[in-house]
């Protein structure tokens, strides 16, 4: 951060402003994020590569100023490169400190690096090393505008190289404030902006226990992405749950390199505090925490616990669909693939925010693998979350239809199928068969060689045992009906 006051002097109605310089003050001395939720690759992405097209966050930082009487002007640098400039305000708490006017110069282009040199004293190096120019850096682009130590303006055209004179070279977006204050001294400003290029998830890993049942042990997690051009250092940090809706997009969208550093928390640290934020939940972390820029940082969000679940091998067919007129088309819906994908259900013991969950299983010889991933949406306590795990590798299924007739005058409609399962694995498995009856609205189950487990408007569930090394089959039947007024397919 750095200060280049212009001083009034003279009468109230009249006066002459004087360049006074530039002085070093404070950095931000806390600062609080209140991170939203981001499914966006590019910010979890390890390449790094490709623009980030999402992610939000509210900042608000404490700054020490050092304020002249009067008005003059004041640059805040090291901000990030991708916040957005219409929702950016300083406050003085303290004291009668006004700002007249802001603006906000973006880090992008060639001169991005030199933007947060401005107002400050440096060296123009040319190609063979030599100094061709000091003093402050009036302007950067193409070339650059330096005020000499003599008051002199020059325009450089061509360097090789911009040397800074002392303390950090400062990167990021640079606010230029214009400031009018009764008196001097320092001061305490707050300054809130939101930015892009920051979000979060949940990351969860459960890892299924050996037995009979399907126990998992569950850890959950948050990932945090930083891809907002800028180091966070101590910060207090607040992740939001839930959906909001953003009208626009919060800030330009940035270019990113590869991501630098992740950073795993120990189990036994003390947890985020959760509670509502309106319509969503909100994660209020115990301690500050650092975040690189260009990194993802994982932090717990529960104590990992061990929980109960169901596994299930699935063969489904059709959906919920709704014809507006019953289908008597013959080869309607004949359906039928031979994959039975292996499912995973769990139930939420606390709220658990969006995000993905990895499965483990231990091999032959105690070493957990990996056996799938899937999305979980934001669940509520107590609320089943479900994810797809992968085809089962030893179960295939055959379906093939044994039976249609359409009587149009009793305006009724039979259709039977039968179903193959083959198991060649080495223990039995329980195959939950999904039918979805989807001809007409109206229909009824007439026979089964199984008992449905299930029965809905819309869906026929059967669950069947298949020994290992073996078959089983399934059978059943249903009859459509209709009205007059329902005018049937041709």
């Amino acid at each position: 951060m750095r200060i280049s006051p212009r001083t009034v002097h003279g009468l109230a109605l009249a006066g002459t402003i004087a360049w006074l310089g530039t002085w070093p003050v404070r950095a931000a001395d806390t600062a609080a994020l209140t991170v939203y939720r981001s499914d966006d690759h590019a910010l979890y992405a390890s390449n790094g590569g490709g623009q980030v097209d999402d992610g939000y966050a509210v900042v608000r930082e404490q700054r020490t100023l050092t304020l002249a009487a009067g008005t003059h002007d004041v640059a805040i640098d090291s901000l990030p490169t991708f916040l957005d400039p219409e929702a950016l305000a300083l406050d003085f708490p303290d004291r009668g400190a006004r700002v007249l006017s802001q603006r906000l110069r973006l880090a992008q282009g060639g001169a991005a690096a030199l933007t947060g040199l401005l107002g400050h004293s440096i060296d123009v190096l040319g190609s063979n090393g030599a100094l061709i120019v000091q003093g402050i850096l009036l302007r950067a682009g193409d070339s650059l505008l330096v005020r000499d130590q003599l008051g002199r303006t020059v325009l450089v055209g061509k360097y090789a190289a911009v040397r800074t004179s002392g303390g950090d070279f400062p990167t990021g977006s640079t606010l230029e404030l214009r400031v009018d204050t009764a008196h001097a001294g320092t001061d305490r400003a707050v300054l809130s902006y939101p930015t892009s290029g920051l979000g979060w998830r949940a990351a969860y890993v459960a890892t299924l226990q050996p037995g009979a049942g399907c126990r998992m042990q569950f850890e959950s997690r948050a990932s945090i992405a930083n891809r907002s051009g800028r180091d966070w250092h101590d910060v207090q940090l607040t992740l939001v749950a839930g959906a909001p809706n953003m009208a626009r997009a919060a800030a330009p969208r940035p270019m990113v390199g590869m991501a630098r550093g992740f950073t795993a928390r120990a189990a036994n640290e003390p947890l985020p505090l959760q509670q509502g934020l309106g319509d969503y939940r909100s994660y209020t972390l115990p301690s500050v925490v650092d975040l690189p820029d260009a990194s993802v940082s994982q932090v717990p969000l529960y104590a990992t616990r061990t929980i109960g679940c169901v596994r299930t091998a699935l063969y489904e067919n059709g959906n919920a669909f709704r014809p507006r007129q019953p289908m008597l088309n013959p080869d309607f819906n004949i359906g039928g693939g031979s994959a039975i994908v292996s499912a995973l259900r769990l139930k939420a013991f606390d709220s658990l925010p969006a995000g993905y969950l990895r499965v483990l299983t231990a091999d032959s010889r105690g070493v957990p693998q990996f056996i799938g991933e899937g999305r979980i949406d934001d669940t509520p306590r107590g609320s089943d979350a479900s994810i797809t795990l992968g085809t089962a590798f030893d179960l295939r299924a055959e379906r093939r239809r044994t039976r249609f007739s359409v009587d149009r005058q009793g305006r009724t409609m039979d259709e039977a199928f039968r179903i193959e399962l083959s198991n060649a694995g080495d223990s039995s498995r329980t195959v939950t068969v999904r039918e979805h009856p989807s001809r007409w609205q109206q229909w009824r189950l007439v026979s089964s060689s199984s008992k449905p487990s299930q029965q809905t408007a819309d869906t026929l569930e059967f669950r069947v045992e298949v020994p290992a090394g073996g078959k089983a089959t399934l059978d059943y039947a249903v009859r459509y009906h209709w009205s007059a007024d329902d005018n049937p397919q041709p």
